[in-house]
This record gives C-alpha cells, sequence and structure tokens, in this order.
C-alpha cells in the first residue's frame, strides 16, 4: 500500500463496504488518519449514492431502542438481511431524519434533547438542549446540509395553541399514519422556529411562522438544501400547502403543488424525494388508487407530472392482523408510504409501519419484502439512508 500513489489507493478503498473500512482504521495511525481524509470520505459517498438506495429501520414493538440497517445488494427473491447497529447510550430515541450518512435522533435524556450519530463510525455526539417556555410543545424537527457554508442545521419548531378561553391544549399524540391536529376556529396558532448550527453553543431563534406542519412518520423531505414539510390548511383554505425551509437563508417559502391536489376527491398524504425531485403522493377517498406526482424542475409549478399510478393492495402480514380487519381500520390498512425508488424502476412502499413491499409499475405487480432480523420486530419506522463514513467534524461535498 505504501508503493502505491495516494489516488489509487484512495480508489480503491472507496470501493470497500463500510465495516471493512472502520475495522481498517485500528490498523495503524496512518491508516486511521486516511479512513478519515474528506477525499475518500466524498468518493466513497459519491460510490454508495449511485447504487439502490438503502434504509434504516429503528424498532418499537417488542423491542425497542434499536436500528437495523438493509440494502437491497443482500436482497435474494426478497429477503433482506437487516444488520443490527451499534446504538448511542439514550434511554429512548426516535430517528428525526437522515443526511450525508448521519441521523439525527431525538431523544428524552434529563440534559439533551437531540444528538447526531453516524450508526457505522459511531461518532456522536449531543447538541445543546432548547429551552423554551412550557405552554410549547415540540412540534416537528429537521436535519439538514447547507450547501452554501457546508455545516449542519437543526430546526425545531414548536407550538403554541391558545384557545379563546385563553388556554393552551397539548397536541394530541399518536402513532398513525400521520398525526392529525385539528385546531378550531377560535383557537390561534403560533409557532416559534429555533435553529441550531452544528459546533454552536446556542440555538438562535429565528421568530413565528403562521402555520402547522403536519407530524408523520416521514416528517421531512431534504432537496436542494431546503427541508420541507406538509402543512394544515389555512382557515380560509382547503388545500394543504408545501412548506419549504431554506438551510441557507433560513427563510421559508410555499412551494407550488400539482394541481391534483386541489380536487374535492383527493387525500394529500406525503411527499418525498424521488431521484433528486420533490415528489407528493395522494390517494383518492376509497383509498383504491395512489397517485404519484414529481416535480421535474424544482419550484416550477407546470413541472408537476404524473408518474406513476398505483392500486390497492394490502400485504398477508396485515390480512391476518384481526385488528386491521376490524371494518373501523379497513380503508386506513391499504395506507402506503412511498420511501424511494430503485434503479430498477421499482417503487419501495412501507405499509402501516408493519411490512416492506416493492412495487413493479411496469408489471403492475407487489412483491412482499421478507425482512430477516437477528431479532423480531412487529412494529418499526423506516428512514431512507446512504451509509457513509463521514464523521460529524467533516463534511461531504455535496
Amino acid at each position: 500500500m505504501e508503493r502505491l500513489p495516494q489516488e489509487i489507493v484512495v480508489d480503491i478503498l472507496s470501493r470497500l463496504p463500510i465495516p471493512s473500512l472502520v475495522q481498517s482504521k485500528s490498523v495503524c495511525r496512518a491508516w486511521r488518519g486516511l479512513i478519515r481524509d474528506r477525499v475518500l470520505v466524498n468518493k466513497h459517498f459519491w460510490r454508495m449514492i449511485q447504487n439502490d438506495p438503502s434504509f434504516i429501520l429503528q424498532s418499537y414493538n417488542p423491542m425497542q431502542n434499536q436500528l437495523y440497517f438493509g440494502d437491497f445488494s443482500s436482497q435474494n427473491d426478497g429477503n433482506v438481511i437487516m444488520k443490527k447497529l451499534a446504538i448511542p447510550p439514550l434511554p429512548k430515541f426516535h430517528v428525526v431524519g437522515s443526511c450525508n450518512g448521519l441521523l439525527c435522533l431525538h431523544t428524552s435524556h434529563q440534559s439533551f434533547e437531540i444528538c447526531i450519530y453516524n450508526p457505522f463510525t459511531r461518532d456522536y455526539t449531543e447538541l445543546p438542549k432548547l429551552t423554551k417556555h412550557p405552554s410549547y410543545n415540540v412540534g416537528v424537527q429537521g436535519f439538514g446540509f447547507d450547501l452554501t457554508t457546508k455545516e449542519y442545521k437543526v430546526v425545531e419548531i414548536s407550538y403554541q395553541i391558545r384557545t379563546c378561553g385563553g388556554s393552551f391544549p397539548r397536541f394530541p399524540r399518536s402513532t398513525n399514519y400521520i398525526v392529525r391536529a385539528p385546531i378550531s376556529a377560535s383557537a390561534s396558532i403560533e409557532a416559534a422556529v429555533h435553529i441550531l448550527t452544528l459546533g454552536s453553543p446556542t440555538w438562535r431563534n429565528l421568530g413565528t411562522v403562521p402555520f402547522q406542519l403536519m407530524m408523520s412518520q416521514q416528517s421531512q423531505v431534504l432537496i436542494n438544501g431546503k427541508l420541507h414539510w406538509v402543512a394544515y390548511p389555512n382557515r380560509n383554505e382547503t388545500k394543504n400547502p408545501i412548506i419549504s425551509f431554506d438551510l441557507a437563508t433560513e427563510q421559508f417559502q410555499e412551494v407550488p403543488r400539482p394541481d391534483c391536489i386541489s380536487l374535492a376527491n383527493r387525500r394529500f398524504e406525503q411527499i418525498v424525494a424521488l431521484r433528486g425531485c420533490l415528489s407528493s403522493a395522494s390517494y383518492q377517498d376509497d383509498y383504491e388508487q395512489l397517485e404519484i406526482w414529481v416535480m421535474k424542475e424544482y419550484n416550477v409549478k407546470e413541472s408537476w407530472s404524473k408518474e406513476f399510478s398505483i392500486g390497492a393492495y394490502v400485504p398477508p402480514i396485515l390480512q391476518q392482523d384481526e385488528s386491521f380487519n376490524n371494518s373501523r381500520f379497513y380503508m386506513n390498512k391499504k395506507c402506503m408510504r412511498v420511501l424511494c425508488l430503485l434503479r430498477s424502476g421499482e417503487i419501495l412502499l412501507e405499509c402501516r409501519n408493519r411490512a416492506l413491499v416493492l412495487y413493479d409499475p411496469h408489471c403492475r405487480t407487489f412483491k412482499d419484502l421478507h425482512l430477516t432480523f437477528e431479532g423480531i420486530s412487529n412494529y418499526f419506522k423506516v428512514v431512507v439512508h446512504v451509509a457513509s463514513l463521514n464523521w460529524i467534524n467533516t463534511f461531504i461535498n455535496t
């Protein structure tokens, strides 16, 4: 290795799986420095994103606080081997989002609430705790990378809802597909926005915004250095706006929606990133058809195009579950969440936090994925994740 030019060494190492690279840093001091080299980190990252998307699965039941990693290189006839990942010493946590191989975790620790963690390098840092008024409830959090300053930022939007009597009702907590918090016409919403740049000792207050973002299983969508969420309609509107937050300018903006969202028989359920484009998925009222629209040119309304139309499907694991056979849940059990698009053209779907399914839009067929765990999970959350060598004190050249 010492006789090879540095660029050849980096090129060879960039083709190796991350577990092997992480282990090699224990060989000697020179290798340890090389594994943390920014050129290798970036080269390896770009090789990873050219492959099919991988994902992080957080187990909720029966085992909590456990992370697993799955990728389609291990898929064999619908079987995906899930690799158990090391986790930081946290009492309880949930994954807020993923960016450049780093996970943002929200926890119930006494001294801090948010930490950033790379589950492969085990690089881990605790962020300063945000002190806010007790009448504010945590609403939505976001994590992303500022392309201009090359800094990671965490955003937290907290809500205070005041009724006509002056009281502050708390938000309902739910594990449903989307947390719905209906607000009466007599209530007013105040959303306080705070932001923290990794490496900074304090949060900055960006003021308030006059909208309420939905809290869902896949809350944030990061595209073009901007975080995106779906918001509840304002009092005089019936449409759900898409709200973006520019991590560089630290400004909010409404993004134009596809025309289909304005139709009365549509339910606007989610937004997702598909091959780097902002996309939306909406159901008809009967949940028999899921349409996916893609914004091919960012922030241009006319560039929205309907790319996929997916029929209803209920995985066997839900068909066998008596609680989902109850008529009260019949429509909801058809509801699927779009995760990502594979190079084969197949779409990865998550069904009610219980199953993963591949949909082939050419053959219009579904294939259930059988997840092999080092432990059995009956209920989970899935986040699309690009595994990387990224260390928190370095940056990916995106």
